[in-house]
């Protein structure tokens, strides 16, 4: 990492003390330790995924040889705990557990006297006693948790539905080759004024993700989380499923389903932060506020309102670990995209100016939590070697998405976060007949030659009441009155022009994999506002509204067919698999710029982009560089009329080179056309 990186040349030391720490923090863990109590550090040499088993020893787990069930949870500082559930009639101090090695509580019940009620779907909590005092908690690893519909308080469910059946399902995510991202949050895919289910979004929305060409299904808010309106980022229960959406068989089938149609399914998984409720979470579970995070203010996220893990500690490493193994295990993700890297890793949580090579090196970075996700990219790849990981992570910390053996932390994508924050400036400060190509050239090409990068123009922020989509900052209030196709406007023609632009400059030259949110890539018309006291508890904009595009007399149909012909051409000619476009022609006075990028399947040239940004300057015979001779045409143009936009370029007009590599086009304004090399 540090030879092919002469910046890093000065802090040679600090990166391999990095790599050091990692080492010995997996020697610790493997080194002792059969994963089998989930204990640190005791027994023989083991795997990572070996100790990473948590979530078969915690909770209910079934012993055959005594015919009965175990329940089991780490809770070093608490007094006094009991189990209590439907299955004793709610007698909260009736079932004491007792204390065992490293504050492990267990107790056994016999099928003998509990085989008829503790059944599938029984309801059971804990109550503890603390230096909090006397708490009915829900366990750490509880697998299903769910919501009185009545008095909205959660509680654990004994999950015992039988073997679900996997069989067939092998999936190799990496084999799809450049990841085309289609995130989305289930309980909002659907058209209803409701919350989405997990069957409805197979049978709905997964043969769009599949129509539309996108190879990978990241999917938002798995895990359980009781404010709807944090989006799934708020986590009080990291072994469930969110309850609102439906069953964990019902999720297991999406997954299962979306890999026969060829798509990988990545979970957004949230260890960056826990939600601060005591009635759900992990908050103070054992009585103490140095449970699973550090004492006092060390433990508080103070930006978004919740607790931080101590990734130091060995117990809350297994149970993180647990976690990552359990969804890849039992659940067939693909892998993940780690929320909120950023916030993990340094003690500012990120706020601040990355300013100085020190300060991805210095006191202010968390060291624990650096280790914590390198150790969960070993584990990932070990585990399951053909499963992807993705890291948020704005500041640009070196080596994010290198391999580990290299230094780095060993994640296999690192999100483009500049790209969608460079596109909100532009649109907000800079008027487009002043945008300067160079600006936008620099900001998709400013990435590391190993580092594989997710572009995105927009992020799923921008979707929320309070920001703007592109297409909502673009054209604003006119969507609600000017999108039939019959109705001319110059606010929507403008827009509809720029947003296919943005999306096919981003895809084009800005990484390694791309990324849309659900919606945007036809512009919804709606920001999402989930069900809130401000808005009377509503769900009519936490919703997608598919019959926008369905509609045939409307444009967003065109924004969908140009976005499906962008991601087409795109895979066809192999143009994420180049790593870099290489930049044939730049010219700032007519706002224009030329890039070639790509390989079709024979190995031969791939697309000649070409993007006019300029408001009003269309150019006939206009004289650009090909990287090679021949004779060229006209693949597609954003200013094509299924796309919505006037027709002045032809397709498949065939270009002839002339002095050496030039070839000669119509240069249409506020248009991006691509060009292919014919035999």
């Amino acid at each position: 990492m540090v030879a092919a990186d002469e910046w890093l040349w000065p802090v040679e030391g600090e990166v391999n003390a990095r790599y050091k720490r990692y080492c010995d923090r997996l020697a610790a863990l493997t080194g002792g330790g059969s994963g089998e109590a989930g204990s640190a550090g005791s027994g023989d040499d083991s795997s990572l995924a070996d100790f990473a088993n948590g979530y078969k020893w915690f909770g209910f787990q079934r012993d055959e040889g005594l015919s009965g069930w175990w329940f089991r949870e780490w809770l070093p500082q608490a007094q006094d705990v009991f189990l209590f559930g439907d299955f004793n009639g709610w007698q909260r101090t009736e079932l004491r557990l007792e204390r065992g090695a490293g504050g492990v509580w267990s107790i056994f019940l016999p099928d003998a006297i509990y085989g008829d009620r503790l059944v599938h779907g029984s309801l059971y909590k804990m109550h503890v006693h603390g230096a909090n005092g006397w708490r009915d908690r829900l366990p750490a690893y509880a697998k299903r948790v769910v919501q009185n519909d009545d008095t909205k308080d959660y509680t654990a469910q004994f999950w015992n539905p039988g073997e679900f059946d996997w069989k067939g399902d092998e999936f190799d995510a990496k084999a799809l080759g450049p990841l085309l991202i289609y995130e989305a949050h289930t309980g909002m895919a659907q058209e209803k004024e409701g919350v989405g289910t997990y069957r409805e979004f197979t049978q709905e929305v997964l043969p769009r993700i599949k129509a539309e060409g996108y190879n990978t299904l990241q999917l938002m808010a798995v895990a359980e989380h009781p404010y709807y309106g944090s989006f799934g980022y708020h986590v009080s229960n990291f072994f469930a499923v969110s309850s609102r959406s439906g069953t964990p068989e019902e999720l297991k089938e999406l997954i299962r389903r979306a890999h026969e149609m060829g798509i990988a399914v990545v979970m957004d998984l949230v260890h960056a932060h826990y939600v601060k409720n005591l009635n759900e979470g992990l908050a103070e579970l054992d009585g103490s506020d140095h449970h699973y995070s550090k004492a006092g203010p060390a433990g508080y996220q103070p930006h978004w309102d919740s607790l931080l893990f101590d990734y130091g500690k060995s117990e809350v490493t297994h149970f993180l670990l647990s976690n990552v193994k359990f969804w890849l295990d039992e659940f067939h993700f693909d892998g993940y995209r780690f929320d909120g890297v950023t916030s993990m890793i340094y003690h500012h949580h990120g706020y601040t100016e990355f300013d100085s090579r020190e300060k991805f090196f210095g006191p202010d970075v968390n060291a624990d939590a650096l280790v914590y996700l390198t150790l969960a990219n070993h584990l990932v790849h070990e585990f399951r070697s053909q499963a992807v990981t993705i890291a948020e992570d704005v500041s640009g910390m070196p080596g994010m998405a290198l391999p580990i053996g290299d230094g780095g932390v060993g994640f296999d994508y690192r999100l483009g976060m500049a790209i969608p924050d460079f596109w909100i400036k532009m649109l907000k400060e800079v008027p487009d007949e002043r945008w300067n190509v160079w600006d936008i050239w620099n900001i998709m090409t400013d990435r590391l030659p190993a580092v594989k990068t997710v572009a995105y123009a927009e992020s799923h922020d921008q979707a929320l009441v309070g920001d703007k989509t592109i297409a909502f900052r673009l054209m604003d209030k006119e969507m609600y009155t000017a999108m039939e196709r019959g109705v001319e406007n110059l606010v929507v023609e403008r827009g509809m022009a720029l947003h296919k632009m943005i999306r096919l400059v981003t895809i084009a030259a800005g990484g390694n994999a791309y990324l849309n949110f659900m919606g945007n890539e036809f512009g919804h018309p709606e920001w999402i506002d989930f069900p809130r006291e401000g808005n009377g508890w509503s769900y009519a904009h936490a919703r997608r509204q598919w019959s926008l595009v369905d509609n045939p007399f409307l444009r967003y149909s065109q924004l969908l067919a140009f976005d499906e012909a962008m991601i087409s051409a795109v895979k066809k000619y192999g143009v994420l698999g180049e790593n870099y476009p290489w930049r044939l022609q730049m010219d700032e006075g007519n706002q224009t710029m030329v890039f070639h990028r790509g390989r079709n399947a024979d190995g031969g040239s791939g697309l000649v982009f070409v993007f006019n940004w300029h408001p009003s300057r269309s150019i006939p015979d206009y004289a650009i560089e090909v990287p090679q001779a021949g004779k060229y045409r006209l693949l597609m143009s954003t200013d094509d009329e299924k796309f919505g936009g006037q027709g002045r370029q032809k397709i498949d007009t065939e270009h002839f080179t002339f002095d050496g590599n030039h070839i000669s086009v119509y240069s249409v304004c506020r248009t991006a056309a691509i060009y292919y090399l014919c035999d």
